[in-house]
């Protein structure tokens, strides 16, 4: 009776508490927003030079979002186009890719049958302005704010093109450019039905199952492969109603909770599957976050399927975008996300941050959790996979080639060149193209300093300062110069890392977005190892071992 006196009394106490709690932060607000509007209305009549309190707003604002986590942000006016991007996958503008070098922004990758490409847009044409506006030295963001606007608008861009004198004008007209969520799927040999997902916007789900059912209707499956890597997420009833697809009626995906009863939501399968028996495999990285975790974690949990990749990023955080006066929006982060498991995909506990912490990741694993079929899994590191691929690693030769725009330049050199190619899985780069493109490298003044120069660079500063130098000075020559022979012919070591990503960029000329998913299929460690085990092609029936758990 006494233990239910006193929790009697603190249920009683605990509502006081919050209300004391909630009457202290309003005073507090109170009186930050008293000495801020005080601080800008001084600064307004005091400071030396004129103020412009819309940017000095922003600024504050944006600081003060900054203490909390990366998600929780302000979108001024200016930026609601992205935000219609972000939740719709669709925004007004003329569909091209843009990049900055050489002083300008160029167009990178126009998207097939979208303004850029109806208008004859080449990868490589410099944009020197737009509507009137001169865009030299502007970055990517301040031109993507300009080129795009409300569908059916019209834009005049002055262009400067590799190779070409004279300034090209064009006028194009804006439309609703749409972002794919599915950019490619097809059956691969061995009847293994293959998804690309780019992201969770509106009907994605719809989308993948159309595509699903398309390829089961037309060919006999043995298996499916989901491809999340670099899906960054999206909204969150596409993810919840992709795990339906796979899992049967009144399955619990996600729940969330937050600070408030109305955050605390739980997510449920509504309608019948469409499969519950083909074998599933997830392809998930680094870059697959938030959505995508929801529905790799789930399918783990479930047993319904496995993961195959790298770790997931960890984004367990559920933002909620709250209209605002002026046409303004903030996005915060109002709870979090928790899969059948009951674990937290969350990596980085932002609540835990102090001002002079630095935030990272850490690879220790966190508390246990089981999956339907008993399963160990950890919380709180993102999604680890059933099977884990190591992630490729690409020489610092292949980096600085990608960095210093000499392959994108190449591609479009080769592009005015040829007027076509084999299809998308049959070019390769021959010994020809090859050797081509050796010679435009030396032509371009290409250098980079190695790992090893570095390195190198650091051992002589160390003799020096600690008195040996002189005496190693003969073999710190040999060294450098062998380091030197070495790094000539990186070229010739390394081909077959730069022949893939080159491929994949001159095929984009000809076949855009699909073309250059297709190039690549052939050679993908993942996809290749998903088909592996859905096979059964190592004769240890992997999938079914690895999914049969504790008994």
């Amino acid at each position: 009776m006494k233990k239910f006196s006193i929790f009697l009394l603190a249920f009683l106490f605990f509502p006081f508490v919050l209300c004391a709690q909630e009457r202290q932060n309003n005073f507090e607000i109170s009186k930050s927003l008293d000495i801020y509007n005080n601080v800008l209305r001084y600064l307004n009549m005091n400071y030396v030079d004129e103020i412009n309190p819309a940017e000095l707003n922003e600024t504050a604002i944006k600081a003060m979002l900054k203490e909390l986590d990366p998600y929780t942000v302000f979108i001024p006016e200016s930026e609601i186009e992205d935000v219609r991007l972000l939740t719709m996958g669709e925004y007004g503008g003329i569909g091209s890719i843009i990049t900055y070098y050489d002083g300008n922004v160029h167009i990178s990758e126009p998207y097939e049958n979208f303004p850029a490409h109806k208008a004859g847009l080449l990868p490589g044409d410099a944009i020197l302005e737009i509507n009137g506006v001169n865009t030299e030295n502007k970055t990517v963001a301040e031109v993507s704010e300009l080129l795009k606007g409300q569908p059916g608008s019209k834009l005049t861009l002055k262009i400067k093109r590799e190779g070409e004198k004279d300034i090209i004008t064009k006028t194009l007209t804006r439309e609703k450019i749409k972002i794919d969520n599915i950019p490619y799927y097809t059956v691969l040999d061995g009847g293994i039905a293959y998804i690309i997902l780019n992201q969770f916007t509106k009907d994605a789900a719809k989308e993948l199952k159309e595509a699903f059912l398309e390829m089961k209707s037309q060919n006999e499956l043995k298996g499916l492969v989901i491809d999340l890597r670099g899906n960054g997420g999206g909204l969150l009833n596409e993810a919840v109603d992709i795990v339906n697809l796979f899992v049967p009626k009144n399955k619990l995906v996600v729940y969330t909770k937050g600070k408030t009863p109305e955050q605390n939501r739980n997510y449920y399968t509504k309608h019948e599957a469409e499969d519950t028996d083909i074998p599933l495999v997830v392809l998930v990285n680094e870059s697959s976050a938030s959505a995508s975790e929801i529905v790799s974690g789930a399918i783990q949990d479930f047993d319904r399927g496995l993961i195959v990749g790298q770790r997931t990023f960890g984004k367990g955080l559920v933002q909620n975008i709250l209209p605002m006066n002026y046409n303004t929006q903030m996005k915060v982060t109002v709870s979090k996300y928790y899969i059948p498991s009951k674990r937290c995909i969350q990596e980085i506990d932002y609540s835990k941050k102090s001002k002079n912490d630095t935030i990272s990741k850490n690879d220790t694993l966190g508390p246990q959790f089981k999956t339907a079929n008993g399963r160990i899994v950890y919380e709180g590191h993102g999604i680890q996979p059933d099977v884990k691929i190591e992630p490729e690693t690409v020489s610092t030769v292949t980096v600085h080639l990608y960095a210093q725009n000499i392959i994108f330049k190449y591609a479009n050199k080769f592009f005015k060149e040829h007027k076509s190619i084999p299809a998308a899985d049959e070019f390769e780069i021959t010994d020809e193209i090859y050797d081509d493109f050796v010679k435009f490298v030396e032509g371009q003044n290409f250098e980079y300093t190695s790992e090893s120069e570095k390195d190198f660079d650091v051992l002589v500063k160390t003799a020096k300062l600690e008195g040996y130098y002189d005496n190693i000075k003969t073999q710190l020559d040999v060294l450098e110069n062998e380091l030197k022979s070495h790094k000539e012919n990186d070229l010739l070591n390394n081909r077959k890392e730069i022949s893939e990503i080159l491929k994949m960029e001159i095929v984009t000329r000809y076949y855009f977005q699909k073309g250059k998913i297709i190039s690549t299929l052939k050679d993908d460690v993942e996809l290749n190892r998903a088909i592996e085990i859905l096979l059964n092609t190592n004769g240890e029936n992997e999938y079914e071992t690895l999914l049969k758990g504790v008994q």
